[in-house]
């Protein structure tokens, strides 16, 4: 778990919270699809941004909102049901799923998602974020990013070798280091947030905040609605140049005033996967038309559909629970096992790899210099991991003050041969060549 700051504290009265919601999600200018996820509801909000290309990370976005959205759940009076260890948990279930996924179907290896997952319970939200998806708090009119983004260009900044400004131009900008994929386990940063009636929660894609400024942000949070403010953000990225999806979630903290709960919201790429079984009853689009007035992209879906519809219509998961319950079920993969075999197999390559190089060597010489002295070495005129690659073979009597200069520093760098007879010719060659030792003039 990674500590993260926490902005000024919220209100502590105990007044009773609720969240009032927007959430628009656009392909953008550039791609052809959307990787994007997004979910909003009464007691979450959260924001996948898919990485795969070919790996289809569409699928891997709307997955993990499959099995985020099913934290959107009143809070409960328990006291150890406690918010971090609810998003861990679904955070762990989703990157479970996704391996899952690519089990099933190799052409999806490669496939991964971030997240950045919000839980409210009236109060407070536990806030969980993994890759460089964003969340901000804006309060008071000021915005603070309440997420590190887990990046490359994150850890040069974090260093000082570049600056905010240098990381929106970096070549390595897009780069993350850590993402739900189903096979390295990435330890989401994990901590909680109090909240104060008028704070504002924006999620967003880097598609939004890799173009705005803080700055800019704050400027649209601070005027109209949520959904004003979330239209205007998926607009402003647009018009910024953003050549990724974006997609942008705003809750607004309320008083609960006892109205019943908005509906929910699925945006993005979770929401292409369930348009089939969109009802005829679904709210309309947030706005629509061409790219010089706003992004004429999907409308956001209600997450209220016909009873009557599998289960995988609604959960975006392509395996229908009811039917799996009574199917036989395929037996478990062995996914450690094959992990293990696979380790043995690297480590067998990697032994005999070691082994014909260390043949190799013990094929190659070298005419070197030992204490002013011509000596044959076996092995290679290295070392590797601080350890010589090579021995002493043979020595002889042939002394390098006995040489020409240029000959004796030909000798301490080392001249390589590939047999021990070319070597011995060498030193043969240098005997013959030796100069008589000067004697000592007298005084």
């Amino acid at each position: 778990m990674t500590a993260t700051p926490e902005p000024p504290a919220g209100d502590q009265s105990g007044a009773a919270l609720r969240l009032r919601y927007a959430a628009v999600s656009d392909v953008g200018r550039v791609r052809k699809d959307n990787q994007d996820s997004g979910y909003a509801g009464p007691w979450l909000i959260a924001v996948c941004d898919g990485v795969g290309g070919a790996a289809r990370g569409d699928i891997a976005s709307a997955t993990a909102i499959a099995q985020l959205r099913k934290l959107d759940v009143p809070p409960t009076d328990d006291p150890d049901h406690d918010l971090l260890a609810r998003v861990a948990g679904a955070l762990h279930r989703a990157h479970d799923r996704i391996g899952e996924l690519v089990d099933e179907d190799p052409a999806l290896n490669g496939t991964s998602t971030t997240a950045t997952v919000a839980l409210f319970d009236g109060s407070r939200v536990g806030v969980g974020h993994v890759g460089d998806s964003r969340g901000y708090l804006f309060r008071n009119g000021e915005i603070s990013r309440i997420t590190a983004d887990h990046t490359f260009v994150q850890t040069l900044i974090d260093e000082g070798r570049i600056t905010e400004e240098d990381a929106r131009v970096h070549p390595h900008r897009n780069l993350i280091l850590k993402a739900l994929d189903g096979v390295h386990e990435a330890e989401p940063d994990l901590f909680v947030l109090e909240l104060a009636v008028g704070d504002r929660l924006l999620l967003c894609s880097d598609g939004a905040s890799g173009v705005l400024s803080d700055g800019r942000l704050a400027d649209i949070l601070n005027s109209g609605s949520p959904e004003f403010a979330a239209v205007e953000l998926v607009r402003a990225s647009l018009e910024a140049g953003s050549s990724d999806n974006v997609t942008c979630l705003v809750a607004e903290v309320v008083p609960d005033d006892g109205s019943p709960l908005p509906e929910p919201l699925v945006v993005g790429a979770a929401a292409e996967r369930r348009s089939a079984y969109r009802s005829r009853g679904a709210m309309g689009g947030l706005f629509r038309g061409h790219r010089s007035g706003d992004t004429g992209e999907l409308e956001p879906v209600r997450a209220d559909i016909p009873e009557d519809l599998p289960a995988y219509a609604i959960t975006a998961d392509p395996i229908d629970p009811e039917a799996a319950r009574y199917a036989p079920r395929a037996p478990r993969r062995f996914v450690w096992l094959k992990r293990l075999f696979a380790l043995l197999l690297v480590a067998g390559l990697a032994w005999v790899g070691l082994a014909w190089a260390y043949s190799w060597t013990q094929d190659q010489y070298y005419v070197g210099e030992q204490d002013g002295t011509v000596v044959i070495y076996r092995g290679v005129n290295t070392q590797l991991g601080g350890i010589e690659l090579s021995e002493p073979y043979e020595t002889t009597d042939v002394r390098l003050d006995r040489l020409s200069e240029i000959e004796a520093d030909r000798i301490r760098e080392g001249i390589p041969y590939d047999s021990l007879d070319e070597a011995e010719s060498k030193v043969q060659d240098l005997a013959s060549h030796q100069e008589d030792p000067q004697p000592e003039s007298s005084s």
